[in-house]
């Protein structure tokens, strides 16, 4: 069987499996059960997180009881557009012209436009155009990351939805279940780092899963989970922020340089350093588990966070940041 990587392999192929977009895919679903389907649609939010995945399910629902093929791809139903290398007023109308066609089976065509920010001004303008009269059996759906780039005329005349990040707690325990499908062996601190230095993009941590797969050769240990990604596990932040909030400065000097004897590189650190820093000061004031994705690690936060006065974690903060 030829290799597909996991991004691709474990793409949802309906709304029911996308991960962390409730808000959208459950207003999706009522749109098509209602049958109220808007000429254009805008999704925006961060790179990997499902943007297109969605444009893609919503694109085979709505045609879906029009078309009663076994099988069948949508080819003649959904177009893909990349805005970034088609981006220029000849390209718009090229597009504007194919949109005239009705479909040849099913009820809707359907553009899905990415990264449509970086169409020119004058594609935009050329584009406005059919958006305020689309034809019937047209829907559009952009996307975007960059929303402040597009005309607000554009904007008015689409419904908007903002897709969130991908919670650390959410990529956790959606690659726990890929690695256990796969029948790999894995240390649960190991994947929460692979969650963790996605910064919130699902289509991230997969690839990163994949490297980190092909590495340890399926045995996903915390050691080699953090030499490939250059990244420390929550419990180094800990035992330093100790020393530090006890004021040990030699033992925190001695740690310093056993992590950097590692390899691991001291930027990526300090960062780190400063986003358990927050995360202390953010546990301290709410209580809340939402940035800890493991229960065993989130009370070793809060006991942390006891120890710690929230003044000098802020200045502590603010020297990292200098």
């Amino acid at each position: 069987m030829d290799y597909k990587v996991s991004a691709l392999k474990y793409r949802p192929s309906e709304f029911g499996k996308v991960i962390g977009q409730n808000h959208v895919t459950d207003t999706l679903k009522n749109s098509v059960k209602e049958n109220k389907i808007p000429s254009a649609i805008l999704f925006c939010g961060p790179k990997g997180v499902g943007k297109t995945t969605c444009a893609r399910i919503y694109a085979r629902e709505i045609n879906k009881e029009f078309i009663q093929l076994e099988n069948y791809d949508y080819a003649f139903n959904i177009f893909e557009l990349d805005a970034a290398s088609n981006r220029k007023i000849d390209d718009i109308r090229d597009l504007l012209e194919k949109v005239k066609i009705p479909p040849q089976l099913g009820k809707y065509k359907v553009y899905i436009i990415d990264e449509v920010h970086m169409l020119t001004k004058e594609a935009e303008n050329a584009f406005l155009k059919t958006l305020e009269e689309p034809p019937p059996h047209i829907v559009f759906i952009l996307a975007t990351t960059e929303k402040n780039k597009i005309l607000p005329t554009i904007l008015s005349r689409c419904q908007i939805y903002d897709f969130n990040k991908i919670s650390d707690l959410e990529s956790k325990q959606y690659l726990e279940e890929i690695i256990k499908s796969e029948g790999y062996n894995y240390e649960p601190k190991a994947v929460s780092i692979i969650a963790k230095k996605a910064f919130g993009s699902l289509r991230d941590s997969l690839t990163i899963l994949d490297r980190v797969i092909n590495y340890t050769n399926g045995n996903i240990t915390l050691e080699k989970t953090s030499q490939i990604l250059n990244i420390l596990d929550i419990d180094t932040y800990l035992e330093l922020s100790d020393f530090i909030l006890k004021s040990e400065l030699n033992n925190a000097i001695l740690k310093f340089n056993e992590i950097s004897d590692k390899g691991f590189g001291e930027k990526d650190f300090l960062e780190g350093l400063v986003e358990h820093f927050r995360n202390l000061i953010v546990v301290k004031a709410s209580n809340s588990q939402s940035l800890i994705d493991d229960e065993n690690n989130f009370e070793k936060v809060i006991d942390q966070s006891k120890l710690a006065e929230q003044s000098k974690l802020i200045h502590a903060i603010e020297i990292l940041e200098t």
